[in-house]
């Protein structure tokens, strides 16, 4: 634990911060994984088959098929099966797309943090960098003709600690990010599909809209 107090301490203030950004941003990856989990991210059967049975007409099955569930694709699909059948057509195209919408905002939580980590972390680490070497040439100019070249260039090397810090936290979160937002837009594509096939097909809706 000492080693890396010491570490981070060679970085200065920014390293400081670029330390905290790495804390945080795994907790959120961590966070955003878990959750995603529970919203059954990667699965989509019992939505599927929802859909299936409302193609072949026979909708209550289908709402059964996804009552009670809390994923992001049943919860959509169970919201427009519930709006075909009790609202005009316009009306429940607009209520679905109401949902549908805090659905996907729902899962796109924490993407822009994520964005801005990978934006201001490798500039963190260039101004701790900058900061550094002006310290270590401050050093310099008042050594003279005394200066230690090695002196300068430790003083070099642990400036440069904070760019590499930076890219290190930087890297994680724009691949963590692109692939969330990756399965954001699979989500947004499978309610898309459900929605339209949900509208299209069979179901016995209670207003001809």
């Amino acid at each position: 634990m000492n080693g890396v107090v010491e570490f981070i301490s060679k970085g200065g203030p920014a390293m400081w911060v670029i330390a905290a950004l790495s804390v945080g941003t795994l907790a959120l990856i961590l966070w955003k994984l878990w959750r995603l989990s529970l919203a059954g991210a990667w699965s989509g059967g019992a939505a599927e088959r929802a859909v299936t049975l409302w193609s072949e007409g026979r909708a209550d099955a289908a709402r059964s098929a996804v009552a009670g569930r809390r994923t992001w694709r049943a919860r959509l699909a169970l919201a427009a099966m519930a709006a075909r059948q009790e609202m005009p057509e316009a009306a429940a195209r607009e209520e679905t797309e109401r949902i549908a919408r805090a659905l996907l905002a729902e899962a796109r939580t924490g993407i822009r943090v994520l964005e801005l980590v990978a934006t201001i972390a490798p500039l963190l680490g260039l101004l701790g960098t900058v900061l550094g070497m002006i310290a270590a040439f401050q050093t310099l100019q008042e050594a003279g003709a005394r200066a230690d070249p090695s002196a300068l260039a430790g003083g070099i090397w642990e400036a440069l600690l904070t760019t590499a810090a930076g890219m290190a936290v930087a890297i994680p979160a724009g691949i963590a990010q692109s692939w969330f937002e990756s399965i954001a837009d699979g989500l947004q594509t499978d309610m898309e599909d459900h929605a339209t096939r949900i509208f299209t097909r069979g179901g016995g809706s209670a207003h001809g809209g």
